[in-house]
């Protein structure tokens, strides 16, 4: 759901010369600007290496719910599937931006009872020790999905739809829990144009970001 939007403002933003996207299945036609690479084995990226050579930035969205899935399997997806990927674009795109998008409640101490957030936290902690140009960790509470996106977990689908009617007033009383697919977007290509102080950036700092964008102002 994140990646979607993400993907759409990339589309849109008048300074992104290309965007390269990999999955594990084609999308479809994205325009001229975008390109797709369908790359099936995601414990490993250097297969592609030379498709990431280059890039400014990594807008790193996958992400899975952690209901459900024991420890080992949650680590496997969140985890080493980000580690990997961060790894091969930091040898052929060192001086790049990786963004990562994690949650609120994330452990950096890798300490927390809930699986999730320690494992959320120790990715966070290996990225960041990375030397990349700079690295953010997103961290995000709610997210409206705007645009006809829709989250690809079916509970998800279910509590947007039910809130859909009171999501904008909750937008504006709660700016330090809601955001959207929209503003997470823009926020992302902020941080690659202007950088923060801060590695982490919460969901007040993603609507502050996002805010910052002319059209948004």
């Amino acid at each position: 759901m994140v990646g979607q939007g993400v993907l759409r403002e990339c589309v849109l933003a008048r300074d992104v010369d290309s965007v390269v996207v990999v999955g594990r299945a084609a999308i479809g036609d994205l325009g001229s600007k975008v390109t797709e690479v369908v790359h099936k084995d995601f414990a490993e990226f250097t297969a592609i290496a030379l498709q990431l050579a280059g890039v400014d930035a990594c807008l790193f969205c996958l992400g899975v719910s952690s209901a459900g899935m024991s420890e080992a399997a949650y680590t496997r997806i969140t985890y080493d599937t980000t580690i990997a990927a961060a790894k091969t674009l930091l040898s052929v795109s060192p001086a790049s931006v990786f963004i990562y998008v994690s949650g609120a409640g994330t452990d950096t101490s890798e300490k927390a009872r809930g699986m999730w957030a320690r494992v959320k936290g120790k990715t966070e902690n290996a990225l960041l020790a990375m030397p990349f140009k700079a690295a953010y960790m997103f961290r995000p509470a709610g997210i409206q999905p705007l645009h006809g996106i829709k989250s690809k977990t079916r509970s998800y689908r279910i509590f947007y739809y039910a809130l859909w009617p009171v999501l904008p007033l909750l937008r504006v009383l709660l700016p330090s829990a809601m955001t959207t697919t929209e503003r997470m977007g823009l926020a992302m290509l902020n941080l690659v144009r202007a950088g923060a102080p801060s590695s982490i950036v919460s969901t007040r700092e993603i609507n502050r970001l996002a805010r910052a964008t002319p059209e948004l102002a």
